[in-house]
């Protein structure tokens, strides 16, 4: 009775709940943890790993159900935070399956806007998914999707300028068009198989070095939940990541970002492989075996080839000695001689394995990975490096862990690496209360702890180096209302690339929420954040390991006009600080228009953005939307503006036309980029098109 009374409250909410866009865009809440990564990494640019929202396509044409799925598969949603995945299943555990979807108001720490936000991937209607069928079967009545897609600059770069008479300088040897072609199978979430061929700007097509066509080509088949002994079984190229993310972790692995409960690593162990980037995936085989209720075993063999800096044979060296290398580049770009000459340089091995008991409250697994390459990694003698891995060999082990009690999930990583250092990473997610939450992380990665591919979550990269402890609070004090915050520490005991000593910082970030039904979102933000590091002095040639200070605030909003045009704004105002410099201040306001009406074939969303600061440590990321399935997120610096229109057409059945262009445009700089990448002029323009077919 309790339960009907809450859906019959709950029942003038629903038809703001009910309207779903056919085609939807990444949720926001999904955006900003992406531009939250950049922004600790420092990057900008495109996201290499543009298949992140694909799985949210499928669960919107076959939505989750929320009375059946079990942890991974909420998980895999990657809209919920685990605290709310573990409030979910606590509440089925204890009322059953849930009656209506607006039940979920009664589950501690859903309030509307989490609701809001999965709705259009989720149902508690029974789907097709339990039966099995035969692969043959699958294969023949699956989905195609084919993807086209082309890009590139107008403006002249100087990597395809022509050599003035007596240079010597390189130029790239491609032209600067980008290419990019998917093709992918699918029959519902259990089988898939394609193909993925990219060509960067500036690498050769069919000619040259690649006479084979694209530069990069990517297949898969993957066949997944096939029966209650096969989880798994992947053959080609395929993502692996264990526990979290110690000793690998494939893909994106979120971390601070202004989702504070998000810090937990969750992912399938084994996933087909779509993306283009060229470096973080396996090229083999792999399987998933479930025996019993409680045992899962994980296997996996990979060979491929890498690129890798290859040096000079030493002429006194003994012949026969093995190749060395001074690095393995990850980039994936061959458009030079010297890029050329380090494409496919070594091979690698991979071997490993995931031993993992699962029982009703969590589970405890045992992993295992063997990397081996042919030739010895011999890093440039650096002071900061010199506990980095080299060599040709490299073992680890860990130990991973999950477990539920009451409203508390426990979880954490403990991994070796073959020289006898431990790294551990350990933490815990409270729902304290019905309107708070919080989570607690604790990490510990020594100097000299080595691994190849670790994404754990951190400050920094590598997994070593570091130790730091981490708060995060969310509460929900009244309807419509929500406040988050987090708090991070910590230190490197030995110094890291462009910090000359031992260094400690901290950050805090707390925002304000407040939304009203589907119709509006306004946050009020705070970033404040003090590392130590190598400051260069502005009008002297040394620099100096001190304290730089980077402070911003941001005020957005979001408004739904009506059902097919919303509008949102934003702010961004801080500066960068330190002893020895200037300070460096700076804005960004931008207005986005997203119109997307549900009865017209068209469709299109548009930016005008000003910034104007006085350099790069004042720099602004804003996600941009792009063409379907892709995005970008540059850095907003110096003075200027952007502006960008996407053009969407969707009048034929199943298939969908895009268009897109970017324009930014500096004042105070005559030249944009440096080295071969650099422009002449003020501006750069970006023009791309996109063709999608369904069949």
């Amino acid at each position: 009775m309790e339960r009907l009374l809450l859906l019959l409250l709950a029942l003038p909410a629903l038809p703001a709940l009910a309207q779903v866009d056919s085609l939807q865009q990444p949720p926001d809440a999904t955006q900003q943890i992406v531009e939250d990564f950049l922004q600790n990494t420092d990057s900008e640019g495109a996201f290499d790993f543009n298949t992140i929202f694909e799985e949210l396509q499928y669960y919107q044409e076959n939505p989750i159900n929320l009375n059946e799925a079990d942890e991974e598969e909420l998980q895999e949603l990657q809209l919920l935070s685990d605290i709310q995945i573990l409030e979910l299943l606590n509440y089925r555990r204890m009322a059953g399956g849930l009656i209506s979807l607006y039940e979920l108001q009664a589950i501690p720490s859903f309030d509307l806007l989490t609701i809001r936000r999965i709705l259009p991937y989720v149902t508690i209607d029974k789907g097709i998914d339990d039966y099995q069928l035969s692969i043959p079967r699958m294969m023949a009545e699956g989905q195609n999707e084919l993807y086209l897609r082309w890009s590139r600059f107008l403006e002249e770069q100087k990597g395809y300028s022509p050599l003035e008479e007596g240079q010597a300088a390189q130029r790239y040897l491609g032209d600067a068009n980008q290419f990019y072609l998917r093709y992918k199978h699918a029959y519902s979430n259990k089988l898939s198989y394609g193909i993925t061929a990219e060509k960067d700007r500036g690498e050769e097509f069919f000619t040259g070095s690649n006479r084979q066509g694209f530069d990069f080509y990517s297949a898969h088949l993957f066949l997944k939940d096939y029966n209650r002994t096969i989880k798994a079984i992947a053959i080609g190229d395929y993502a692996v990541s264990f526990g979290q993310g110690l000793i690998l972790f494939s893909g994106f692995g979120a971390g601070k970002s202004s989702q504070v409960m998000n810090i937990k690593r969750t992912s399938r162990v084994l996933r087909p492989y779509t993306s283009v980037n060229e470096s973080n995936f396996q090229r083999g085989a792999a399987a998933t075996l479930v025996f019993g209720e409680h045992l899962e075993v994980t296997a996996l063999a990979s060979y491929r080839k890498r690129d890798g800096n290859v040096l000079e044979p030493d002429t006194l060296d003994v012949e026969g000695e093995v190749r060395q290398i001074s690095s393995l580049d990850i980039d994936g770009l061959h458009r030079t001689p010297n890029e050329i000459a380090d494409e496919n340089a070594i091979g690698q091995t991979t071997l490993g394995g995931r031993l993992r008991w699962k029982g009703r409250r969590g589970h405890l697994a045992l992993n295992g990975l063997y990397e081996q390459i042919d030739a010895d990694l011999t890093l440039r003698e650096r002071p900061y490096n010199r506990f980095y891995f080299s060599g040709n060999r490299l073992l680890n082990g860990s130990l991973d862990y999950s477990f539920t009690f009451q409203n508390y999930n426990f979880f954490g990583e403990t991994a070796m690496s073959d020289n006898g250092a431990i790294a551990t990473l350990n933490g815990l997610l409270m729902g304290l209360d019905r309107k708070v939450d919080l989570a607690v992380l604790v990490r510990h990665f020594p100097r000299d702890y080595q691994a190849l591919f670790p994404n754990p979550f951190a400050e920094t990269s590598g997994a070593r180096n570091e130790t730091g402890v981490y708060l995060g609070l969310e509460v929900r004090p009244l309807p419509h209302w929500r406040v988050s915050a987090y708090f991070d520490a910590w230190q490197h005991p030995w110094l890291r690339f462009n910090t000359d000593s031992p260094s400690r910082g901290y950050e805090y970030r707390a925002r304000l929420t407040y939304f009203l039904k589907r119709d509006l979102e306004v946050y009020l933000e705070v970033r404040d954040e003090t590392k130590e590091q190598n400051i260069d002095k502005i009008d002297g040639k040394n620099n100096f390991t001190l304290p730089n200070r980077v402070f911003q605030t941001r005020l957005h909003l979001a408004k739904k006009v009506n059902k097919a045009l919303e509008l949102r704004s934003r702010i961004d105002v801080g500066f960068s600080e330190n002893e020895v410099n200037t300070t460096q201040r700076g804005f960004v306001v931008y207005q986005d228009v997203i119109f997307k009406p549900l009865s017209f074939p068209f469709s299109f969303t548009t930016r005008f953005s000003l910034f104007d600061t006085d350099g790069f440590q004042a720099r602004y990321y804003s996600f941009e939307n792009n063409l379907l399935y892709t995005f970008s997120i540059p850095a907003y610096y110096n003075r200027g503006t952007r502006f960008y229109f996407n053009l969407r057409y969707r009048g034929i059945r199943n298939l969908t036309l895009e268009a897109r262009i970017a324009q930014t445009y500096w004042k105070n700089q005559n030249t944009i980029g440096s080295g071969l990448e650099e422009v002449a002029g003020q501006r750069r323009t970006q023009v791309s098109a996109q063709v999608k077919f369904k069949f």
